[in-house]
């Protein structure tokens, strides 16, 4: 497919939306076989069919569904030198950096030129689709908060990088025409800092400056946005002393954010640093984003899957009154689906899959069931994107233009609905990323379910969970679940961490969160006895922001980090468990009965 036919925007782009859904069949059969077309003489798919074959039903029972571990060798002969020849017909132009946090390590996904133009395309969509709902959005200033990862060479010299720093830095998003619906408060060589603190300075007090112009504020992931209130927290004094000389900061020291922010802070404005300053001093930062940016319309940010975890504090911090939107799906593997109904409840968000995206299948799951990653999966059991069934759950799979053939990108989803003839989903998680002690397996969805029960009862006692993770304690016998908390009091009358808790609150906590938890770990719990009381370790303020750090200082991207739902890293742990301020523990068995 041209990629200039991809780039269309506005009322043409919603047109071509409707076209692709009504059609999504075609479209589907349409894009495998120009895959197969390309990659006819690849090594990897002769390796199951003819060569020069491009017949549908041979690749869908010869070519086999597989995880990472079955095309890593093939990827990583590519990132060694040898011939894209071996996955791509057309040439692989980078690696992709995958965020790793399920499996442990960062992914190399390969990735050809034409691929930007897909992504390109489906970033081109949201704003017609925002537009539809909120008006006047070319009327003011866009504040996103956006990060590059400096990127790693591998053996070949292709470069390494996670798919948003390979837009930031591409010709698509650096040469982009001038937009008054995506006019972003932040100057392209601060967004293009690799370092991530004075990327964060400069980017935050441009939105500053600009706080009467932002119409919307965003960030890839809901944690960033978190992660920016927090920095606004500590260095607020700091930006008001930039706002009132003109003058940036000495500590930012990059050449290009400080050429970038020259042109930001073109003149003193002690009027404005002093409204920032009222602000920043306020008894409760209750509402401070509708206090500081009052235009703002929407904020946006994944809000799903484990970013759910978030909303609770982004509604204390917008006291509720501004919309928070989920736009798109996207992966390192492929850009996926969009978000056509953008200011629904984010508990509701459901994404179309673009059919001309990637050629998707879907293998069908029981509800709960996830299919173990070494699990073979039969090719003719996999679904097409259009036969799913409203309610059904399933595990994606992929094939791409850039050489991978039925991958399993790992995600659980839920059809809820169709738009025409293309298929509406919700995610559910990402697979077997799990607690387990004995014959008890606890998904990423039943431990968020779990913990939002009992953010009720800290709710109640004006507590906020900040953040969370868990860890399978196995060191005790018997073994027992470990969740990792950071709250802050939200109360009117005392904001911050550090407040009373009273007594019994967090062993009630315990309580609810194994009650909420499934049948098989209740009767671990209260009738096998092989897994042991649960417990609650509550941290020190930032503890989270200083496993971000840690993450990121061994690899991790900022613009993709999400905390992760389970530890595994030793020294993550050890960091955690060196900020514990107490430790709680359920103090009786849930309700279990055969």
């Amino acid at each position: 497919m041209d990629g200039k036919k991809l780039e269309y925007k506005g009322e043409d782009a919603l047109r071509g939306l409707e076209y692709l859904t009504k059609n999504a069949g075609e479209v589907q059969r349409s894009i495998l076989k120009e895959i197969l077309t390309r990659n006819s003489r690849t090594e990897y798919l002769n390796k199951y069919m003819e060569e020069y074959s491009v017949d549908v039903p041979t690749y869908r029972r010869r070519v086999p569904v597989v995880t990472y571990a079955g095309v890593k060798p093939y990827i990583q002969r590519i990132a060694n030198g040898e011939d894209s020849s071996i996955l791509s017909g057309s040439p692989i132009t980078e690696m992709l950096i995958s965020s790793g946090t399920s499996a442990g390590e960062p992914k190399l996904m390969p990735s050809i030129a034409e691929d930007l133009h897909r992504r390109t395309y489906l970033y081109n969509l949201i704003m017609p689709i925002m537009n539809q709902y909120v008006p006047g959005l070319d009327q003011g200033k866009a504040m996103y908060l956006l990060f590059v990862k400096a990127e790693m060479p591998t053996p070949s010299g292709l470069p390494a990088r996670p798919v948003l720093t390979s837009y930031y830095k591409s010709q698509h998003f650096k040469c982009r025409a001038r937009d008054p619906f995506n006019d972003l408060t932040s100057p392209d060589k601060a967004i293009l800092c690799t370092d991530s603190r004075q990327s964060m300075y400069c980017q935050l007090l441009a939105g500053l400056v600009h706080r009467h112009r932002v119409l919307r504020l965003g960030a890839v992931f809901a944690s960033a946005l978190l992660r920016a209130i927090s920095f606004l927290e500590f260095n607020w004094s700091s930006f008001c002393d930039d706002i009132r000389t003109g003058q940036l900061s000495p500590s930012i020291t990059d050449s290009g954010c400080r050429l970038a922010m020259a042109g930001v802070l073109a003149s003193a404005d002690p009027g404005l640093a002093d409204e920032v300053e009222a602000i920043c001093r306020r008894a409760s930062w209750k509402g401070i984003i509708c206090h500081m940016w009052p235009r703002a319309k929407y904020i946006e940010a994944v809000l799903t899957g484990t970013m759910a975890q978030y909303i609770p504090a982004l509604e204390f911090y917008t006291a509720g009154r501004i919309p928070l939107v989920c736009v798109m799906y996207a992966s390192s593997e492929c850009y996926l689906g969009v978000n056509l109904d953008p200011l629904c409840d984010p508990a509701d968000v459901a994404y179309t899959l673009l059919p001309n995206m990637a050629y998707f299948e879907f293998i069908p799951l029981e509800k709960g069931l996830q299919l173990p990653e070494e699990e073979a999966v039969p090719g003719d059991k996999l679904v097409d994107l259009v036969d799913v069934k409203v309610g059904c759950y399933y595990e994606i799979v992929v094939t791409t233009f850039a050489g991978l053939y039925r991958y399993r990108i790992g995600d659980i989803l839920q059809v809820v609905g169709f738009h025409n003839s293309a298929p509406k989903f919700r995610f559910i998680c990402r697979r077997n990323v799990v607690l387990s002690i004995d014959n008890d397996k606890t998904n990423e969805e039943d431990l968020h379910k779990s913990i939002t029960a009992a953010k009720r009862l800290l709710k109640a006692h004006d507590y906020l969970l900040v953040e969370y993770t868990s860890y399978a304690d196995t060191s005790t016998i018997p073994g027992h679940y470990v969740l990792f908390w950071e709250l802050a009091c939200i109360s009117e009358e005392e904001v911050g961490t550090v407040a009373p808790l009273e007594e019994g609150l967090l062993e009630e906590c315990c309580h609810v969160v194994e009650e909420s938890l499934d049948y098989v770990y209740r009767r671990c719990r209260s009738f096998d006895k092989s897994v042991g009381p649960l417990e609650i370790r509550l941290l020190e303020e930032g503890a989270f922001d200083a496993l971000m750090d840690l993450c990121i200082s061994h690899g991790g991207s900022i613009n993709q980090y999400k905390t992760p739902r389970c530890i595994e890293s030793n020294a993550a742990l050890e960091l955690l468990n060196s900020k514990i301020v107490a430790c709680f523990f359920s103090h009786r068995e849930p309700a279990w009965s055969p």
